[in-house]
């Protein structure tokens, strides 16, 4: 039997390799695997066209805006209270409705205040008649002392006397007139029109003089403020502005009613800046005919100062930030894209004004920014921008 010695596996794999080379030079195919291109954000292809849809930077009047939160104040408000002590015997009303000025709205019960005033007639019909016998007497007695039969402290003592009674029925007439009043507070009747809220006592209750709870509160709705605070930064141009013009448009929107804004006009602005927050109270007055708002409630508020004609507008998803600030994608003549910073001005709704960095009839990436980086490819997935028209 031949030996056939054992080679150590070093030696195996060189001459495994230098087999491979040898097939290779004779005539083989080596296959040689290479990464892909890198295609910037997104991993694709630096030659693939990425998609996206674009718009038109245009040049238009945009209205320059001061923003902010506020709030629904009622025009007036009056809580209804009874001037009396007294049992509530009926209630004129329904909750919720609307109520006009001097209408009954709760009655009291008027028989002790009725015979209080039958007392205070019959006190003032006793006392008018002492007071006129003391007249009688003062002038009969008066007749005496010319006679010679009566004496001089006689007659003071009675004109002394009518003096008195007369103050008394002068006070009783007075005691009349409260009697009077006091029986009309037992017919409680509203103060003003408005929209009545809800009933706190009911018929049956005692209801007690300026009692701490009101028996119903109504608030007039028909004008409205709108009260909001502003930056104390923004008060020289809202200053200025309301001094030109005198008012001052504003909107306020309910963030969840899709019939759009309430028009109102700014009228009001507080006499001084809050420290602790550094704004100003601003206040509109709305008409509110249609009742959209509603006191207490919260509303977006837009005062407009005025117009800037010549405003270079993208659409606002079109601005984007990075580390380097806000910028935008400009689509040049050879469909790729050039990386842009932006100086953003303001914002109008979906909408935003560039200060600069981009001129008007420029194209803009308003959507796959993602997959872009500067030079990148685009196909157009829009047919025509109607985001922005001028």
């Amino acid at each position: 039997m031949m030996h056939i010695p054992r080679l150590p596996v070093s030696l195996l794999s060189a001459a495994l390799a230098a087999s491979l080379a040898a097939s290779a030079c004779s005539g083989g195919e080596a296959v040689a695997t290479t990464p892909p291109a890198g295609g910037g954000r997104g991993g694709g292809s630096q030659n693939a066209a990425v998609p996206v849809t674009v718009d038109k930077a245009v040049q238009k009047s945009m209205p320059i805006t001061i923003q902010g939160i506020g709030t629904v104040i009622a025009a007036s408000t009056v809580s209804v209270r009874a001037q009396i002590t007294g049992e509530m015997t009926s209630v004129n009303f329904k909750e919720g409705e609307d109520v006009e000025k001097g209408q009954v709205l709760v009655t009291l019960d008027k028989r002790p205040f009725e015979a209080a005033l039958q007392q205070a007639q019959a006190t003032l019909e006793k006392d008018t008649a002492q007071a006129a016998n003391a007249r009688s007497q003062s002038v009969r007695y008066q007749d005496l002392l010319q006679r010679g039969i009566a004496t001089r402290e006689q007659v003071d003592t009675m004109r002394t006397q009518a003096a008195a009674l007369e103050a008394t029925v002068a006070a009783d007439r007075a005691s009349v007139e409260t009697a009077k009043i006091q029986l009309t507070y037992a017919t409680i009747l509203s103060p003003m029109s408005g929209r009545t809220g809800l009933l706190q006592v009911h018929p049956g209750n005692l209801v007690r003089a300026n009692d701490t709870q009101p028996i119903v509160t109504i608030n007039r709705i028909t004008p409205v403020y709108v009260s909001f605070s502003v930056p104390e930064a923004q008060l020289p141009a809202l200053k200025r502005f309301m001094a030109a013009q005198g008012t001052l448009p504003v909107t306020a929107t309910i963030p969840t009613d899709p019939a759009g804004p309430s028009n109102g006009r700014v009228n009001f602005i507080d006499n001084a800046v809050d420290p602790t927050t550094g704004t100003i109270k601003v206040k509109g007055t709305f008409a509110n005919d249609d009742r959209r708002l509603w006191p207490g409630q919260f509303v977006n508020v837009t005062v407009t100062l005025t117009a800037d004609p010549n405003a270079v507008v993208v659409p606002t998803p079109a601005v984007q930030t990075g580390q380097q600030g806000t910028f935008v994608f400009i689509v040049k003549p050879d469909q790729t894209v050039e990386l842009r910073p932006v100086t953003v001005a303001r914002l109008a709704g979906d909408e935003t004004v560039v200060q600069s960095g981009v001129a008007a009839g420029e194209t803009v990436v308003t959507d796959g920014h993602l997959r872009l980086v500067p030079g990148s490819r685009i196909s157009v997935k829009n047919a025509s921008a109607t985001k922005v028209t001028p």
